[in-house]
C-alpha cells in the first residue's frame, strides 16, 4: 500500500528537506520515526526539496508499507515520537502509483516581510525597514505571467533539464500593519527561485529599478542580472494541490 503524509515543519533547525550527509534534515527525522514505529526500514519521497531554514505549513510525502495500516493510530504515534518542530496532520491511503512529487499540480509559497522590528517574529520574517512601493511590486508580478523561462532566478550550476515554470499566481499584500506577504503559485519551482524573485521585487519596491526592467532581467537568463536572494527564514511552503483521483476514499 502507498500512503501520503500531510505535515508541517519549522525549518529553523534543519538543513532543508532532503537527506544529506552530516546534516540534519526533515526527511531523515521522518524516516527514522516511521522506521522505528513500523519496525521496518521506510523511505519517503517528498513533494519538494525545501532549502535550509525554509518552513512548510503544508507538505506532502509518500511511503510504501505492505500491511494495511491504522492511519489514525500511526499519525498519533508518529506525532508523539517526532520533535516539536514537525507535525503530522493526516496519513491517507492513495493509489499505488500516486507520487508526492511528480503528481503535484501546483505548489504555493508565501514570503513574509516585517516592516518594523518585532522581537517575536525576527526568526520567521525578513525585516525591511525602508518603505516599499507595493504598487510597483505588484506591477512587476504581472510581468512574470508573460514568461515561462526563469533561468535568471535559478541557483547557478543547478542540474535541471528545463528552466520552464508555469506561474499561475503572484501578488503582494499587506497582511497586517507591520507585515507584507508575497504569494506565488506555479506548477514547479527552480532551486532558489522564489527567494531570488522576492529579492528582485524588493529592489523594485525600493525604486532602485523599475518594474519594466524585469523584462530585460528575465530575457537575460543570467542570475547575476536578477536581485539578491532573500533569507530562507521568511519563506513558507503553504499549499500543494493534487488531482482528486489521487485519493482513495476513507
Amino acid at each position: 500500500m502507498r500512503y501520503f503524509l500531510e505535515l508541517s515543519y519549522n525549518g529553523k533547525a534543519y538543513h532543508g528537506w532532503q537527506n544529506q550527509p552530516n546534516a540534519l534534515t526533515v526527511q531523515e527525522v521522518l524516516e527514522k520515526g516511521l522506521s522505528t514505529l513500523l519496525k521496518e526500514t521506510i523511505s519517503i519521497v517528498g513533494a519538494g526539496r525545501t532549502d535550509t531554514g525554509v518552513h512548510a505549513s503544508k507538505m506532502f510525502a509518500h511511503f510504501d508499507f505492505i500491511p494495511e495500516l491504522n492511519v489514525k493510530q500511526l499519525a498519533y504515534k508518529l506525532n508523539s515520537y517526532l520533535p516539536k518542530d514537525i507535525a503530522i496532520y493526516n496519513i491517507r491511503k492513495v493509489k499505488s502509483d500516486a507520487h508526492a512529487r511528480f503528481d503535484a499540480l501546483s505548489r504555493t509559497y508565501h514570503y513574509k516581510i516585517a516592516t518594523s522590528k518585532n522581537v517575536f517574529n525576527y526568526d520567521y520574517a525578513y525585516q525591511v525597514s525602508q518603505e516599499l512601493n507595493i504598487d510597483k511590486m505588484n506591477n512587476a508580478c504581472e510581468i512574470l505571467f508573460d514568461y515561462n523561462d526563469f533561468q535568471c532566478f535559478s541557483k547557478s550550476n543547478t542540474d535541471v533539464k528545463t528552466y520552464h515554470c508555469d506561474i499561475k499566481e503572484a501578488h503582494w499584500e499587506k497582511a497586517s500593519s507591520d507585515r507584507l506577504q508575497f504569494t506565488i503559485t506555479a506548477n514547479r519551482f527552480l532551486r532558489n527561485m522564489v527567494r531570488a524573485i522576492v529579492g528582485t521585487m524588493i529592489n523594485i519596491g525600493l525604486e532602485k529599478i523599475e518594474p519594466d526592467d524585469l523584462h530585460q532581467i528575465i530575457a537575460s537568463k543570467k542570475r547575476s542580472e536578477a536581485g539578491f536572494s532573500v533569507p530562507a527564514h521568511g519563506l513558507y511552503l503553504v499549499e500543494i494541490l493534487y488531482p482528486e483521483t489521487t485519493w482513495i476514499a476513507d
